[in-house]
């Protein structure tokens, strides 16, 4: 059922990317995705316990306030770099490579990644547990870092005297990416109230996808490599944790 639907889902944002001529859209979708697959399964067996709200209306938070974000941080920008570098290089090959390696390719992350939200929703297991309690705590503490993150951010980026250079206070000073070491937490606390149900072990592959993408594909290491010879940023390195918030080092 989520399966075929976020395939159709994937499909859709794929043909609205095509005739924008700008694949960053999928960026934009990626929240409202989860949205779809939390509301699908909601709503997929009559009746709701307290687990199946607490799970759904996280997830719907998350993704509202990501989506927003990344819409109003693309809007009048163009296409991202990475996708207007795979439009370069990709070639006559670039709609077949784009629907697959894109598009297809993220709705199966999107599952994978989605999957303790419809465990949840489709289990009959009744009663909130302290499991539940401490995931909803690391929610938000994930939730912290990734949206008080992405507003510093957001308020470095609009001085001009700032449009090149690092970000190092606030958040930024613990950690070199507060938004994505948030976005993992949220999945990390996701995943904790998923273990209150049958087969909650299972959903495990929910937060070590995030964690994986965002640290060795699409988040930290992407973007430092942008940075590379970046003498600013090799100094705020030498000192700032990668992604686990940590004191600054003396250097």
């Amino acid at each position: 059922m989520t399966s075929l639907a976020v395939f159709a889902y994937m499909t859709a944002v794929f043909l609205a990317a095509l005739l924008k001529k700008d694949n960053s859209v999928v960026d934009i979708a990626w929240g409202p995705g989860f949205v779809m697959v939390a509301l699908l399964s909601f709503f997929w067996e009559p009746g709701s316990e307290a687990r199946h709200v607490l799970i759904t209306a996280l997830v719907l938070a998350w993704a509202a306030r990501l989506a927003v974000h990344i819409y109003l941080r693309n809007k009048g920008r163009g296409e991202d770099y990475r996708y207007a570098q795979w439009r370069r290089t990709w070639g006559k090959w670039f709609v077949l490579r784009s629907f697959f390696q894109i598009f297809m390719l993220q709705g199966i992350f999107l599952l994978l990644i989605s999957y303790p939200v419809a465990l949840v929703n489709l289990s009959a297991a009744k009663g909130l547990s302290p499991l539940d309690f401490a995931g909803a705590l690391v929610w938000l503490g994930g939730f912290f870092f990734e949206a008080v993150g992405d507003y510093e951010l957001k308020k470095f980026r609009q001085k001009a005297e700032n449009r090149a250079r690092i970000m190092t206070t606030g958040l930024w000073k613990y950690t070199r990416h507060p938004n994505y070491f948030g976005e993992a937490t949220q999945w990390w606390g996701i995943f904790l109230i998923a273990l209150s149900v049958p087969g909650g072990w299972a959903a495990l592959i929910s937060p070590l996808t995030i964690s994986f993408l965002l640290l060795r594909v699409s988040g930290v290491a992407m973007l430092e490599k942008k940075y590379a010879g970046n003498e600013e940023f090799a100094g705020y390195a030498r000192r700032t944790s990668a992604f686990f918030p940590w004191f600054p080092k003396k250097t």
